[in-house]
């Protein structure tokens, strides 16, 4: 159970009527119930919505992310996008992380006077960040179909996952924000090369956001340089480049001493 003694405001998203919590169970007016997991979490994610028997991140792939961003490689971007959220949202208001993951990024968000929600559909992941940051609200549920009010939340964010501009901007308030954290053209140049015969830079030309205010835009570039081949391996993992990659480049990564990599991330800060 969450430490936090305030209720989550969810909604079913069987029928969209409010979840009213009780006995450790979400239950709406139509019966239709549930239960928090012993680790905090609720799963809100209905077997019809489902794509697959076990959706989005593997167990693999969540626990390769946490150790390598438990490392701090991606502290720098951490240190950016809390600063943007302390400049121009940090209030009374609902946060929410759109794709949260394991939650790193989730908890970095969490003051004394809001509520930090975090989504993933990967049951995985969410399991591990309820238990580890137990003064947010963690759920599983798709992105498509969020179980939330209309205008629940004053700041939005999503690192690295599906930008969805109809669903977000419906749940954002009126003079609310929404913070977007995509692959810069150089983002893990150096390791793609390593992957493809012909590694592409990532094209950044495209906004997935044109109903909402473009703020600021703004690219953070940065070295990372790698000293232990299990930082390497992990990094690959917690990738789509980890399903192209050979057992002679996998062998190669866990022989490599040192290995230079570049982050680059473009951060675009929206207002409803």
């Amino acid at each position: 159970m969450t430490n936090t003694n305030i209720t989550p405001n969810y909604r079913c998203p069987l029928c969209q009527q409010s979840l009213i919590f009780a006995d450790r169970t979400f239950r709406c007016k139509n019966n239709h119930s549930f239960d928090q997991a012993k680790e905090g979490y609720v799963n809100l994610l209905p077997v019809q919505h489902k794509h697959s028997k076990d959706p989005g991140d593997n167990k693999a792939m969540v626990n390769a992310r946490r150790a390598f961003l438990d490392k701090g490689f991606y502290q720098p971007l951490v240190d950016r996008i809390t600063a943007l959220y302390q400049k121009y949202g940090a209030d009374n208001g609902n946060v929410f992380d759109a794709g949260c993951g394991e939650g790193f990024y989730t908890h970095q968000h969490k003051l004394a006077n809001n509520k930090v929600y975090g989504v993933d559909i990967a049951k995985n992941a969410v399991k591990m960040a309820a238990k580890r940051y137990q003064a947010c609200h963690f759920s599983v549920a798709t992105l498509s179909q969020l179980p939330f009010e209309d205008k629940l939340f004053n700041w939005i964010f999503s690192v690295y996952a599906p930008i969805l501009e109809q669903e977000f901007t419906r749940l954002l308030a009126d003079e609310g924000y929404l913070l977007t954290v995509t692959p810069a053209e150089n983002h893990l140049f150096e390791l793609k090369s390593l992957i493809y015969r012909q590694a592409n830079k990532h094209d950044t030309d495209k906004s997935p956001i044109n109903a909402l205010k473009l703020v600021t835009e703004e690219r953070l570039n940065y070295a990372m340089e790698f000293n232990h081949s299990d930082d390497i391996i992990n990094l690959l993992a917690m990738t789509p480049f980890a399903f192209k990659t050979t057992d002679q480049l996998l062998t190669d990564l866990k022989n490599k001493i040192q290995f230079n990599c570049q982050a680059d991330f473009l951060i675009r800060l929206y207002r409803k």
